[in-house]
């Protein structure tokens, strides 16, 4: 190898070094081939997601070239004339097979896809990983009278929980009413619930007395999306928390009724408590097995009873059964108290209030299996004023006035999860949200209202007692 002699202070000029990638050369006729094979197959896809509007078109003009206008003025004027038929005759099944899946596809295209991404974005629900953009795929949009009901399915690391916190922000993206997430079997999918209209903004008037009450779905008021709401009572405790006038009173007397006419049968037991001087269960006196008011010695008297037959019952139950069955003989006891705070904190009589506290400890925590249950009002849901506060499984929560008390009554995270009873507007008293043990999601619901001419009614017609009979009455 020649050797080079390097002079020193002389510059040896150095070659640049290539960074540019090598450049392939396509032909233009391949390029004008590939972007019209990808339009091609975008234009197939979208036709396949969007058949409810191609195949009429489709099958409107070949029906046009083929047999002319005439014809296809016809054939449009036979399909109306079918649906109009369908409406008039059966109108149940027409709006749920025929006109409310039209509206779900025309909402879906027309109201989510078209603003998906953005509002995805903006509410914090997509992301970005490696200069790539990831949005939670919408899956199916389904409309009845009152909403539509979007499924997602959700981004690897996203919850349930992150869609809930973020419902409210996505109905005003919308620009819909009230929105509300829950989870459903599959783990990587949500349903968000938003409203178009409000079926609970109207006083829902007195339900039916069941003829037998049900105790897995006693009937009381309409849910959010226009059904019938259940409470279940059968191997559950009740509590109702809210502010003044929010109708805790609805929720009471909408479970009175129904169990009136097991309190005429015998099968049930009433025994109330109202703290107020009777103010408000005066008027169903008639109904009730004990109605004990403004005593607190009284009152706790009447709890201790209570649990001596809850103890003696359970006696009888021992090795026999593990959940009673209510009997004329051995009737289901449903003690209701207006406004528990008064029982548990107000008293300034300790030992009467520790009696009180004890006797209900022993009911909420012994009482569901052998026919004794407890369904309580209260408007201070403070833990210091009722502090065995999980010991009931259904919690109803009204109009509250703090956005904390929320997750006190209904339990934490519940507000996150659409439960937002400190917007309840004053001018829709009987209307809250209901959280049973188990389910995550709350269910919006507004009771029935009794005026005071059904209350009276009610016990005049399902009055437990015959004239010859006594009723014990604690002042």
């Amino acid at each position: 190898m020649p050797l080079i002699n390097i002079i020193p202070g002389e510059k040896i000029p150095v070659a640049p070094m290539n960074v540019r990638l090598p450049a392939w050369r396509v032909p233009g006729w391949l390029l004008v081939f590939w972007w019209l094979a990808r339009g091609l197959f975008r234009l197939t896809v979208l036709a396949v997601r969007y058949w409810w509007l191609t195949t009429p078109t489709v099958l409107g003009l070949w029906v046009r070239a083929e047999y002319g206008g005439l014809v296809l003025a016809g054939v449009v004027l036979v399909v109306a004339a079918g649906c109009v038929g369908w409406w008039r005759w059966h109108r149940s099944s027409w709006l749920r097979f025929g006109w409310y899946p039209i509206v779900s596809r025309v909402r879906a295209l027309t109201v989510f896809r078209r603003r998906w991404a953005s509002v995805m974005a903006t509410c914090g629900l997509a992301t970005a990983f490696g200069g790539d953009r990831y949005v939670p795929q919408l899956l199916r949009v389904r409309c009845d009278r009152y909403g539509d009901e979007v499924t997602v399915r959700m981004l690897p690391g996203q919850i349930p929980d992150d869609w809930g916190q973020a419902a409210e922000r996505l109905a005003y993206a919308f620009r819909l009413r009230h929105g509300q997430a829950r989870s459903t079997d599959r783990p990587d999918q949500v349903v968000l619930r938003f409203l178009r209209r409000d079926p609970l903004a109207a006083i829902v008037d007195p339900l039916p007395v069941p003829v037998v009450p049900d105790l897995a779905g006693l009937p009381l008021g309409v849910r959010e999306d226009g059904q019938p709401y259940e409470l279940r009572l059968a191997g559950s405790h009740v509590l109702i928390a809210g502010a003044t006038g929010s109708g805790k009173g609805s929720v009471l007397w909408s479970l009175i009724r129904s169990l009136a006419d097991g309190v005429r049968s015998g099968l049930v037991e009433l025994w109330a408590f109202d703290p107020k001087g009777g103010m408000e269960l005066a008027a169903g006196v008639p109904l009730f097995a004990r109605f004990s008011y403004d005593d607190p010695d009284g009152m706790a008297g009447v709890l201790e009873e209570a649990v001596k037959r809850m103890r003696l019952r359970a006696a009888r139950l021992r090795g026999l059964a593990r959940q009673h069955t209510p009997t004329v003989d051995e009737p289901l006891i449903v003690l209701v108290v207006d406004e528990l705070a008064a029982l548990t904190a107000y008293i300034t009589d300790r030992k009467v209030r520790d009696r009180i506290k004890e006797a209900l400890g022993l009911l909420l925590s012994q009482g569901r299996a052998v026919g004794v249950h407890v369904v309580a009002a209260l408007q201070d849901p403070r833990k210091d004023v009722l502090p065995f506060r999980d010991l009931f499984p259904t919690r109803i929560g009204l109009r509250l006035t703090e956005p904390e008390q929320v997750d006190m009554v209904l339990g934490d995270g519940a507000r996150d999860r659409g439960a937002l009873c400190d917007r309840i507007p004053e001018s829709t008293p009987g209307v809250g949200f209901v959280v049973l043990d188990g389910v995550r999601e709350p269910v919006r619901v507004r009771f029935a209202y009794l005026t005071d001419d059904d209350i009276r009614h009610l016990g005049r017609t399902y009055r437990r007692l015959d004239d010859t009979d006594e009723q014990e009455v604690t002042p």
